[in-house]
């Protein structure tokens, strides 16, 4: 697969660092996602007025848009200690328990990719999100019997980027589920002039819109841009990051205007050039230009679908007039009639 760091919204390694020192601490620092955060500030006062654990905290959507961050301060907004887990390192039963056991009163358990957890250990998660209580097995054989520890009230909050592979059961024990949408440009440029200041890089307004503009409305994308930006700027001018540098860092990373870089375009490609515009299936996608389906579906799908370059129909993906349009490419299509979106 191939190596796509710039616009990639999974976190790399050497930017945890970063992340930890440019995260808002509290909700009144968070840019971006207001019907979120406002249904958070009720929530958690509320909580805090009732002196109780908050409730259960489901957020879903794109990876980078903050599902870790709103994590972090939910605990600061509560006063709580967090803990932090993935579903994919919850391998048997016994592992979470051994976690839950150890709580205390009050805290906070954020589960990343909660939609990777195996039945065995959403079957000891159910109980203890519902009654605070573990339901254990003691000895083997005809000997053994089951002991239910009660646990401190506690608040699970999980994040996932497929909500439909989410069962039902866990999707309904949490008591608040909310969406993360993409952040719009007003945002972006706010959360890239904090970054800059914090990173000590002179940033002119025009700089910080062509870095916004190509952020594909995630945080994490456009801070990452920024820094690639600081670097040309640095290195090819005289360290202050305006309109024209900007552009010049953005040609050489070949992400355009709309923030679109080789991948997104060798998709809408593939489409438009080998499928005749689609309809056709992600997996005959991916295949076709020798990447991961999960790459295509969880990194370049999204932001496609928001632009409305690409739709999901039931027979599969078709791209639009606009991904003709924006590719340079005659849409010589025959009209078609109206089409029906369908979830993956």
């Amino acid at each position: 697969m191939e190596n796509r760091p710039t616009l990639s919204p999974q976190v790399e390694p050497e930017e945890i660092a970063l992340d930890r020192a440019l995260r808002p601490r509290r909700l009144d620092d968070l840019t971006g996602q207001d019907r979120v955060r406002e249904n958070l500030r009720i929530l958690i006062e509320a909580a805090r007025g009732r002196n109780e654990a908050l409730e259960h905290v489901l957020f879903y959507g794109p990876p980078g848009l903050g599902k870790t961050t709103l994590a972090h301060i939910i605990a600061q907004e509560m006063s709580a200690n967090l803990r932090v887990t993935a579903g994919p390192s919850i391998e048997r039963a016994g592992d979470l328990a051994a976690i839950l056991s150890n709580l205390r009163e009050k805290e906070v358990l954020f589960i990343d990719e909660c939609h990777r957890l195996g039945k065995a250990v959403e079957e000891i998660l159910y109980p203890a999100m519902e009654d605070f209580a573990l339901d254990l097995i003691i000895g083997q054989g005809p000997g053994a019997r089951s002991v239910r520890l009660n646990l401190p009230q506690f608040t699970i909050v999980g994040a996932t980027t497929r909500l439909a592979l989410l069962s039902a059961p866990l999707r309904t024990r949490f008591g608040a589920v909310y969406r993360l949408d993409f952040y719009d440009q007003a945002s972006l440029e706010e959360i890239v002039q904090r970054a800059a200041q914090a990173l000590s890089v002179p940033l002119e307004p025009e700089g910080r819109a062509e870095i916004a503009r190509r952020g594909r409305g995630t945080p994490r994308v456009a801070l990452r841009v920024l820094r690639r930006v600081r670097d040309y700027a640095q290195v090819r001018a005289t360290g202050v990051i305006t309109a024209e540098i900007a552009r010049e860092a953005l040609s050489l990373l070949e992400i355009d205007e709309q923030g679109l870089d080789d991948l997104d375009r060798r998709v809408l490609l593939a489409i438009i050039t080998k499928f005749d515009g689609g309809p056709v299936g992600l997996d005959t996608i991916a295949a076709s230009i020798g990447e991961a389906a999960d790459t295509i579906m969880d990194v370049v799908e999204p932001y496609l679908l928001q632009l409305g370059f690409i739709e999901r129909t039931p027979r599969g993906r078709m791209t639009t007039r606009l991904a003709y349009e924006h590719l340079g490419i005659p849409d010589q299509r025959p009209a078609q009639g109206t089409l029906f979106n369908a979830a993956s």
